[in-house]
């Protein structure tokens, strides 16, 4: 099959389209400095702080407070779920520094259980990150933003359900043209609205501080806790789902300056922040909220600030959107790389691996990633999508956590910059397995969902990926859709994807 021709104006600049079969390299010649249509290494440490404490921070502190309480039954119980999920998540990330920097591909635990168990395990880790993790993980957050951004308009009721999805549709439109049109244009609204968060948080636990010196301390208690190993198990999912996003500067590493240096740097003080400024603020939710009102809210930050900031309430819905708004944008800017680094080993369609020409950012993958994310709205139960989410989430980043050790036995001689104790992954296996095998029995439609879809890549990966000899009608069809494709949105594959 032979390559078609894009036609452009600008004569300055020429490419080769890639053909159906992916066999012809696709390299641009720019006057402005192009060369190779690559993703460029763009991203500072304050970048990469900005984007895991952008995707970290983002519906999760506003939304889980009420899930913890749900299933801890008390607010000093529920503390303690915070503080532990924070240190849980801080383990994780230490293990995947060592990963980050001796595997410097992006697509993170994808890439590690590429090298260490091969396509099939990997190929599954992919399907439950691009099918079910991330575009669920976005859908949570895009409604948040809407109801956030809605409640001022509606105060003594819950927001129309349809405008709130209509405007989180929005709002995942909005970022999926930034993140298409430049890298520099996604960074710079990761970097503006982590700053709007934090400031957001800062003026919580501020009053919150206040409110403790006034002696506003009667409802940090152990009354009512729920001592049950499957309630304790599924407080996690709901305090883990807000840490959420310590790994996603591994999936975009590629574009990191310097990764060996900043990547464990962005790492240990996204973490360490991330983690006080949790705790911090429900504790500062807990000085002045019940636990009544506390589960009675779907807004907490809402409420919280109509009970502490009187008529300046309005401010703290107003950041918690520009929170929110922030964290779906560091949700598409990685998930879209790990589309690309899977259509790279050839697990998912070719179109995905392929770069805009001219604003050189991996456009298919963003489409594909915002297409998925809006399929999810249709879901109704917050709740039962972060159940989903938990459950895929620890079960395969507990199969990334593994090829640590595995890969100590099986190649000691890899260059490991950052080596860390075994202790730590041998910890983190355990607490996932308890993260995942209790919620089983506690919580079985959910995760029996959650191991359906897990089951439904095996078929997929059988017909699409395993399969080498598929009949030629059918490469035909796939060549010609892939070209049709890259015309509309003018991509190429990168020259150093070729095969």
């Amino acid at each position: 099959m032979e390559s078609d021709s894009l036609n452009r104006k600008n004569s300055s600049r020429k490419n080769s389209v890639v053909n159906g079969n992916g066999e012809t390299p696709a390299k641009v010649t720019a006057d402005d400095g192009g060369g190779e249509v690559t993703l460029k290494a763009k991203m500072s440490l304050i970048n990469g702080c900005t984007v895991i404490v952008g995707s970290i921070i983002g519906s999760g502190i506003f939304v889980s407070p009420t899930g913890v309480l749900m299933n801890t039954g008390s607010v000093n119980l529920s503390l303690i779920v915070w503080v532990i999920s924070g240190l849980f998540s801080m383990v994780g990330a230490y293990c995947y520094a060592e990963l980050g920097t001796m595997i410097t591909k992006s697509g993170a635990d994808y890439a590690y259980i590429m090298e260490t168990f091969g396509p099939f395990l990997a190929f599954i880790r992919l399907w439950i990150e691009c099918m079910i993790v991330r575009p669920c993980s976005q859908a949570i957050v895009a409604l948040t933003f809407s109801v956030y951004v809605l409640k001022p308009f509606f105060p003594e009721c819950q927001p129309p359900e349809d405008a709130a999805r209509l405007l989180a549709v929005c709002c995942i439109l909005v970022l999926t043209f930034v993140n298409c049109w430049d890298v520099k244009w996604a960074t710079a609204v990761q970097d503006i609205f982590t700053y709007a968060k934090l400031l957001a948080l800062f003026v919580i636990i501020g009053s919150g501080m206040y409110q403790l010196y006034t002696g506003n301390v009667q409802y940090f208690t152990f009354e009512n806790t729920d001592t049950r190993v499957t309630s304790l198990a599924l407080s996690f999912y709901s305090g883990l789902f807000a840490y959420n996003g310590w790994n996603y500067l591994n999936f975009i590493i590629e574009e990191l300056k310097d990764p060996v240096k900043n990547l464990p740097r962005a790492i240990a003080i996204s973490c360490t922040l991330v983690t006080i400024v949790y705790v911090l603020a429900n504790v500062s939710f807990y000085t002045i909220l019940s636990p009544d009102e506390v589960l009675g809210s779907q807004a907490v930050a809402v409420t919280y600030a109509e009970r502490a900031f009187g008529m300046f309430a309005w401010t703290i819905p107003v950041f918690v959107a520009l929170s929110t708004f922030g964290a779906v944008n560091g949700i598409l800017l990685t998930s879209s790389r790990l589309f690309y680094a899977g259509a790279n080993e050839g697990q998912m369609p070719e179109i995905l691996t392929m770069i805009q020409i001219q604003r050189f950012t991996p456009t298919p993958a963003v489409l594909a990633m915002a297409l998925l994310s809006m399929l999810y709205l249709t879901v109704s139960d917050i709740f039962a999508l972060i159940n989903y989410v938990g459950f895929a989430t620890w079960l395969s980043i507990g199969v990334a956590v593994l090829c640590l050790p595995w890969l100590r036995w099986a190649q000691p001689n890899l260059p490991r910059p950052i080596r860390v104790p075994l202790v730590f992954p041998i910890v983190y296996l355990i607490a996932t397995v308890f993260v995942t095998v209790v919620p089983m029995y506690a919580s079985p439609v959910e995760t029996g969902y959650g191991v359906l879809m897990i089951l439904s890549s095996i078929p997929v990966y059988l017909v699409f990926v395993a399969w080498k000899n598929k009949p030629i009608w059918f490469q035909k069809s796939m060549g010609g859709f892939t070209q049709a494709l890259q015309k509309m949105m003018m991509v190429v594959r990168p020259k150093a994807t070729a095969k």
